[in-house]
């Protein structure tokens, strides 16, 4: 399945044009490839700026009506009633991929009881779980591991599957586009 951008897109060192489902002049949409829920995506501005602080006026305003579409879109594909919408701000905040991202997760009631409750999200950012960087390196840097025992039922997803959920996932938010009489995206 080809990208649905037509040049390169980077997340931090990490090429992830396949994983793109939405672009705008200052953002891009991806998907993520270790989602703690279903339909976790990150939303981040097309430069590479580590720091919320470090955006202008017009990446700052495209950044969040692009977490608002998208949150949006995923609550109804994914059938959630809510989101949990954060940004890790810095290295001491848990970033992982020094170039700024907000985290959209849709959340239906009781998702995660049997991890302790709803608050359970924030230590699974803040652990192993959420660190989109170290996925993202151990993908881009195949070479032979030690096994390694993990008995959780979170995988990381292929390319292709990824690049499929994208392309369902543009589709979506040009559907919602449509409904919404926006035309933000220029895919």
């Amino acid at each position: 399945m080809p990208p649905l951008v037509n040049s390169p897109v980077y997340f931090g060192n990490f090429l992830v044009t396949s994983q793109v489902f939405h672009i705008t002049t200052h953002s891009f949409a991806l998907v993520n490839i270790k989602p703690l829920l279903p339909g976790h995506v990150l939303v981040s501005p097309r430069r590479a700026a580590k720091r919320l602080a470090d955006l202008n006026h017009a990446e700052v305003t495209d950044l969040f009506l692009t977490v608002q579409q998208v949150g949006r879109m995923v609550e109804r594909f994914y059938g959630a009633s809510s989101l949990n919408i954060a940004i890790q701000d810095g290295p001491a905040a848990g970033q992982s991929v020094p170039h700024l991202h907000t985290h959209i997760i849709p959340r239906r009631s009781a998702d995660l009881n049997d991890q302790g409750g709803s608050d359970a999200v924030y230590g699974m950012l803040e652990g192993e779980d959420g660190d989109v960087g170290k996925h993202l390196w151990e993908k881009s840097n195949r070479r032979p591991k030690f096994p390694k025992v993990d008995d959780s039922s979170r995988k990381p997803r292929t390319e292709e599957e990824m690049a499929e959920e994208a392309q369902t996932l543009a589709e979506e938010m040009k559907q919602q586009q449509l409904r919404d009489g926006s035309s933000q995206s220029s895919l």
